[in-house]
């Protein structure tokens, strides 16, 4: 099954035991042990994480701006950003600019595999997104990466490192609010940050509005209200698919995106600057 995913000129679609382990790991004592230990204390600090991880790191840090270069910043407030992704527990930066250059690459061709495509169930991309890896072998996709990436030794180290990071973070969260905040602060949010991205993932390729055609491409992804403004702006898909250099995903103030409110923020204090953006209202929304 899992060969048929895509050509074998493109890569290989396999099993990947230390992914699935990581999932397992943290949902498991997440479930059992984090629900019971629930706080008022270890619910703000776990969402504070969750927005400082996912919204800051991830779709800030990493998504905008290591690898679309949606705006300018120095390399210690890019260092910083990665760091915070880091501690996502989503994996290392480089896995995943790399995947999100060759997905992005074979999603804008006419051929592009299934694995790519999201014909396929939820079930299936269950299986596929958390516990398997794709492994290239046409690196053309890298291209679509700026060129320093893949050469930063900051990142290079992060991607080396990146579980003994999360460890260090459980041990932090272990001293200052006790052993059962980091079934909390630790396992469970990091569970849901997994469960979170791969299904916001799929919904916002497969189910909402489409409101721009993209040129070529056989998957162009969706929008969807809800996801969208729960993932920081991530939902707005179609948004970004049609405008992947913008550093706002939400076009409109009927798309609120948080993830672009933290940049107008930073460009404010100076840490952020040449930063694009999509005409709101160009599709006639506003």
């Amino acid at each position: 099954m899992m060969a048929a995913l895509v050509p074998p000129e493109v890569g290989r679609v396999r099993f990947d035991l230390a992914k699935s382990l990581w999932l397992w790991g943290m949902l498991v004592p997440g479930v059992a042990l984090g629900i019971p230990a629930l706080t008022v204390r270890s619910a703000i600090a776990s969402l504070a994480l969750t927005f400082l991880t996912l919204c800051v790191g991830h779709s800030v840090g990493l998504h905008r701006g290591i690898i679309h270069r949606t705006y300018s910043a120095h390399a210690f407030t890019r260092g910083v950003l990665a760091y915070l992704f880091v501690l996502s527990g989503l994996g290392g930066p480089l896995s995943w600019a790399r995947l999100h250059a060759v997905r992005d690459y074979w999603q804008n061709q006419v051929d592009c595999p299934r694995y790519f495509a999201y014909e396929h169930s939820l079930a299936e991309d269950f299986l596929w997104n958390l516990h398997c890896r794709f492994e290239p072998a046409d690196l053309r996709a890298d291209r679509r990466l700026p060129a320093d990436v893949l050469g930063d030794g900051w990142l290079a180290f992060l991607e080396r490192s990146w579980p003994v990071h999360i460890l260090a973070l459980a041990a932090l969260v272990a001293a200052t609010l006790g052993p059962d905040a980091v079934a909390v602060c630790i396992c469970a949010r990091t569970a849901i940050g997994i469960l979170g991205h791969w299904f916001i993932g799929y919904a916002a390729h497969v189910w909402g509005r489409r409101p721009f055609a993209v040129a070529g491409a056989k998957e162009s992804g969706t929008n969807v209200w809800l996801l969208g403004v729960l993932s920081f702006g991530e939902g707005f898909h179609n948004n970004h698919h049609a405008f992947p250099q913008s550093a706002r995903m939400g076009l409109s103030y009927r798309e609120p995106d948080l993830g672009w409110g933290v940049i107008a923020l930073f460009t404010r204090l100076g840490w952020m600057w040449n930063v694009t953006s999509a005409t709101p209202g160009r599709d006639g929304r506003e």
